[in-house]
């Protein structure tokens, strides 16, 4: 049987890597389009600007596997938001057939934990 413990920083790289590709996805309407997600929590355009490049330029961070811990931390906290919102302003569910409930969401807060508490 192969051992793998060897490979976790690379184990750790991929999931980092991984949730930055989902970050720059989500990053980019942000910024083509900031003023609608600064709607969401009332805050003028900037805001949701702001949002966007945290996003892109964190998930680029992580694909390059600098300040992890800085951007894992910063990624949880909008996940925490993001979950937040879904459940108490937006009456999601956990899933959903037709749409995106905020189980997507947990699964990126706990992919940030691991990166942060490796």
């Amino acid at each position: 049987m192969y051992h793998l413990v060897g490979y976790g920083n690379l184990g750790l790289w991929i999931l980092g890597a991984t949730v930055g590709v989902i970050f720059i996805v989500h990053g980019i309407p942000k910024i083509k389009n900031p003023k609608s997600v600064a709607s969401v929590y009332k805050a003028p355009a900037v805001f949701g600007l702001y949002h966007g490049l945290i996003e892109f330029l964190g998930g680029g961070a992580l694909i390059l596997g600098i300040f992890v811990d800085f951007v894992a931390f910063v990624f949880a906290l909008i996940m925490l938001g993001a979950i937040r919102f879904k459940i108490t302003k937006w009456d999601m569910p956990f899933t959903a057939h037709d749409k995106t409930g905020w189980e997507f969401d947990l699964i990126l807060l706990a992919a940030c934990l691991v990166l942060l508490l490796s």
